[in-house]
């Protein structure tokens, strides 16, 4: 069974800065899931840069699913890039080349000026998502999570590429990015939390000694 699925994202930096900032992406807010990344291979070929990665991701697995693949949620990701300075076009393709014999996840992104205005990009995203033939009648539910986690992971991807180009070209808006606004929360309620925990100190001590 094969499910598609496409959707665009757009980014108000120049196809320059984001054919730059894409090797720079990880590691970014959004990305703890990346362990790591290794290159395989760097060349040029018909003045294209063509680049060849290994990505190690995980995700976290539903009980069910450890039925099929244990706890062990780490998985081996090729990445295959090719960058056309003159055309302005940056091609990634990724594969997963661990746990197929119980999903295959592919997907192919090209980022290309807008055409709407030739300061910002946009990347057009794609991917094809196989399920093989599981036991027990485990192929619709195997189907139907890796799509979900498929848009899930798409949509922190590029929010995770955009803080890291905000980074690079844009530091004077960076405080009020998404994820600096989720750290800043985050950061806010934890504070609450130990005074709150402090406070109930002393209070749970002479609740002790009355």
């Amino acid at each position: 069974m094969v499910k598609y699925y496409t959707t665009t994202s757009l980014f108000k930096y120049t196809w320059d800065q984001v054919a730059t900032g894409l090797w720079q992406r990880y590691p970014n807010p959004n990305s703890k899931h990346v362990l790591t990344e290794d290159v395989l291979a760097r060349y040029t070929e018909n003045n294209k840069l063509i680049c060849r990665r290994l990505l190690t991701k995980t995700n976290k697995i539903p009980k069910w699913g450890e039925v099929l693949v244990g706890r062990d949620s780490h998985v081996l990701i090729i990445e295959e890039s090719i960058v056309d300075p003159v055309e302005k076009t940056l091609t990634t393709y990724t594969r997963n080349i661990g746990l197929q014999r119980i999903m295959a996840v592919e997907e192919k992104c090209i980022y290309k000026v807008n055409p709407q205005n030739s300061l910002w990009t946009v990347c057009e995203r794609s991917a094809w998502i196989t399920t093989r033939r599981l036991p027990f009648g485990f192929s619709s539910a195997v189907e139907s999570f890796g799509l979900n986690r498929f848009k899930s992971n798409a949509l922190k991807a590029a929010l995770g590429f955009d803080y890291i180009l905000t980074s690079l070209y844009g530091q004077d808006k960076l405080k009020d990015h998404p994820l600096s606004m989720s750290d800043k929360i985050k950061d806010t309620a934890r504070k609450a939390a130990d005074i709150a925990k402090s406070k109930a100190g002393p209070m749970m001590t002479r609740a002790s000694t009355s």
